[in-house]
């Protein structure tokens, strides 16, 4: 869930790409640790936003052990609460697409590069409540990556229609 000056807006999760240590070539904790980078080494539940191409906002979730690195990049939600304000933001487009792709979520949600760093377990601004799973859940190879390509850590709710992309993996359960 997201609050702003505008209101709350909020979606269900429905596709991921995780991003771990410096043994995987295409995460950011393959690089030196420079500017926001450092948040994949600090907890888990931090936001990790960052700016992609010097265009789209990215939101990431650091998600690893407590000694380790990595995080999660929401590539896509379900639009939930705040429907109506996420459609002034994303003007013109239609509902499924509101939140398919991952500046498309920072853009619908109103999360901005002020939001890196934010606690999402205490955060009154931005944060993840628990929510059902989905029926069928798909394991994938990444998307718009150089490195790394083959490793299948793309997941996505297989039932959605909010899904940024090809539908191309393994089902899981």
């Amino acid at each position: 869930m997201c609050r702003s000056d505008a209101g709350i807006s909020s979606g269900r999760i429905v596709e991921v790409e995780a991003y771990a240590d410096a043994s995987d070539l295409a995460s950011h904790a393959a690089r030196l640790k420079r500017g926001g980078v450092e948040a994949m080494w600090g907890s888990a539940g931090i936001a990790y936003v960052y700016r992609a191409y010097g265009i789209h906002t990215m939101f990431n979730v650091v998600a690893k052990e407590p000694s380790g690195t990595g995080a999660v990049l929401i590539r896509a939600i379900e639009p939930l609460v705040g429907i109506n304000l996420m459609r002034s933001r994303r003007a013109g487009v239609a509902t499924e697409r509101i939140g398919s792709g991952p500046g498309n979520v920072c853009q619908a949600l109103g999360i901005a590069l002020a939001d890196h760093g934010t606690d999402l377990t205490t955060s009154k601004r931005i944060w993840i409540e628990p929510g059902n799973p989905p029926a069928t859940i798909v394991a994938g190879v990444r998307i718009g990556i150089s490195r790394s390509i083959e490793l299948p850590w793309r997941f996505f709710d297989a039932g959605s229609r909010h899904v940024s992309a090809h539908r191309r993996g393994t089902i899981l359960s």
